[in-house]
């Protein structure tokens, strides 16, 4: 409808600015002259900065095409809306994982189940389509699992049913094709979880105490399965063989494919940003599953197992009731010296363990950080882990590359390092959180790497490695650049957690395009933008939220698991609507009904989120 008396437009402009954008929506369909106001880029450019309280420093999305836009995409966008919630879990839900395509899902949990869920029912709900009890195999539970990269198979890892402080696990391949179990890994400590290097190919773990506080872990490349006409070829491979101080040890493996980055997915830089923009001028076939025993030619793996069963007491008590939450494994073993070992002798065993660390490790491939001319603009492959230099509590993250003729397990098994007097590998790279590790996840092009971290007192010395230094309740959430190696900012912070040192337990984020999010301890998920830093949704649930995952194919389709036993599926206010919308009569409703609905029933929760740093 016309007005009456036309107000001047800088006049309706500064009143606009100084209500909330709900309001401004609602006087934008009072006339054409207001509506036009209400569209101006000014207004939505100071709506913006004030509403998710972003300094305005932080320059617009490069891919967003103007702030109105950019705007709805923070405001609608984002998965907060719950639309169902799956308890077909009996226990802790503890890990989420997507298929590639996004079609199917994955959960591990302390019922010692894996399950297997569709995403595309015409209906749009979730449903239960497999589900495997690893109990047969004796384990405790399954805590991880992992699509291969042409989702053919999974991997999934759990933890022995053994004694109380057992550290040994076990990596099992199931088909996607028929649901079959194709082989099964072994798996110490049970927290480097494993992880895909291709489609034929996994890695897993392994650990041997060379002293009191000193061992050393192996790193094995496994064939996923071996078929009956390849029985000769090697079906196991050491990768890697690396001497571990004061009682760390390798824990969170995972494979980073880096690219040449010439399109990053995320800018972060933005000074770099701001001087680019002046530079430029501008403002198979069935069989038995096969157990790949990974220990030395000799029998020292099953002496350690049984050393550990000598050890404890009450062997079987993991076989009834309800499981600890799994935390820092593979300390029995230090636990037990400690009581037997006086200090004085700890400190020369350290002493000799430096020694041979420089006597028998290998030179650190130099090529990782600067590259020779051949290398330029090569794709590289990075094998990511956690681990420590300092105390047992994982706060570093190491990176080694895999170089082409590592990624088969063609050739000699154990390649030319037997006869070679420097039996350790090195790091190529090592990147020190100064914080207990409890979570890493990649971004989709896998440049960055982000690490939920809780940090230790600034300054602390360590004096004990078996006492490190308290940890902070808030988690930071580390952004690292794998291009350059160096890390970014820390700055992501809302999600806290609350277990001290030594019942710190891994919470699993997820990357996508335009998100991050992450579980915590405080009985939430969090989802956060990655270009901007902001907290932009917090995920209600009645426990502890171990892991969350974005689906792949639709980043408004978010899962978190928790220790309430359920699943939740989270979609964003978008998706919801146009959900409805089919599901019944079509019946327009444009940005201002659903923006102003969703306002009404989370201002509370927007005021508190958008208000952390």
């Amino acid at each position: 409808m016309e007005c009456g008396p036309v107000l001047p437009d800088s006049l309706v402009l500064e009143i606009f600015l100084r209500l909330p954008h709900d309001a401004v929506l609602r006087a934008g369909l009072t006339c054409r002259q207001w509506q036009a106001v209400s569209r101006d880029e000014f207004l939505w450019r100071e709506l913006f900065y004030s509403y998710y309280r972003i300094p305005r420093s932080v320059p617009r999305h490069p891919s967003a095409v103007s702030w109105y836009r950019e705007f709805k995409r923070l405001f609608d966008c984002i998965p907060c809306v719950e639309v169902q919630t799956l308890r077909e879990h009996s226990d802790q839900v503890l890990h989420l994982a997507f298929s590639h395509r996004g079609h199917r899902f994955s959960s591990c949990s302390k019922d010692c189940t894996v399950k297997l869920w569709d995403t595309e029912r015409p209906d749009g709900n979730i449903s239960l389509v497999h589900s495997a009890s690893m109990r047969p195999f004796n384990w405790g539970y399954t805590q991880f699992s992992q699509f291969n990269p042409d989702d053919s198979l999974l991997l999934v890892s759990g933890v022995y049913l053994g004694p109380h402080h057992s550290s040994s696990g076990e990596i099992a391949v199931i088909s996607m094709e028929n649901y079959t179990l194709l082989s099964r890994v072994r798996n110490k400590p049970y927290d480097v979880f494993g992880c895909w290097l291709n489609e034929t190919h996994l890695i897993s773990g392994n650990l041997h105490w060379i002293g009191n506080m000193t061992s050393c872990s192996v790193l094995w490349l496994n064939k996923a399965f071996q078929n009956v006409e390849s029985e000769n070829v090697n079906v196991v491979k050491r990768l890697f063989k690396i001497q571990n101080m004061n009682a760390s040890t390798i824990r969170t493996v995972m494979v980073a494919h880096c690219r040449r980055h010439d399109s990053p997915d995320l800018l972060l830089d933005y000074e770099a940003q701001s001087q680019a923009r002046r530079e430029r001028g501008e403002q198979q076939h069935p069989h038995q599953p096969l157990l790949f025993d990974l220990g030395t030619s000799e029998s020292d793996e099953e002496e350690e197992d049984e050393e550990e069963r000598r050890r404890e007491t009450g062997s079987h008590g993991l076989s009834c009731g309800r499981l600890a939450q799994p935390t820092i494994s593979g300390l029995e073993h230090v636990f037990h010296s400690r009581k037997n070992v006086g200090s004085r002798e700890l400190q020369i065993e350290a002493h000799v363990a430096q020694m041979m660390g420089r006597a028998y490790t290998k030179a650190p491939d130099s090529n990782l950080i600067e590259p020779t001319e051949s290398e330029e603009g090569e794709d590289k492959t990075y094998l990511l882990f956690t681990t420590g230099s300092l105390t047992y509590s994982p706060h570093q993250i190491g990176i080694k590359r895999i170089k082409p003729d590592q990624m088969t397990t063609s050739g000699p098994v154990l390649g030319e390092e037997r006869s070679s007097e420097e039996f350790f590998d090195s790091l190529d790279h090592v990147i020190d959180i100064h914080g207990h590790i409890i979570g890493m996840g990649l971004s989709p092009d896998h440049r960055y790497l982000y690490v939920n971290s809780r940090a230790w007192p600034a300054g602390c010395v360590i004096s004990d490695p078996m006492s490190p230094p308290p940890i902070a309740e808030e988690i930071d959430m580390h952004v690292i650049d794998l291009k350059t190696l160096r890390e970014e900012r820390r700055s992501l912070r809302a999600h806290r957690a609350f277990t001290p040192n030594d019942e710190c337990f891994f919470i699993f984020l997820d990357v996508s395009r335009d998100f991050v999010a992450s579980g915590a301890e405080d009985k939430h998920g969090y989802i956060w933008d990655r270009h901007y830093n902001i907290c932009l949704a917090r995920l209600a649930h009645d426990d502890v939220v171990n892991s969350v995952a974005f689906s792949p194919a639709d980043q408004e389709l978010l899962l978190s698991a928790s220790d309430d036993s359920t699943v939740k599926v989270w979609r964003s206010p978008r998706m919801v609507r146009l959900a409805q919308a089919s599901s019944c009569q079509p019946r327009p409703r444009g940005l201002l009904s659903s923006w102003l609905m969703r306002s009404s029933k989370n201002s509370a929760l927007a005021g508190s989120v958008n208000g952390k740093p």
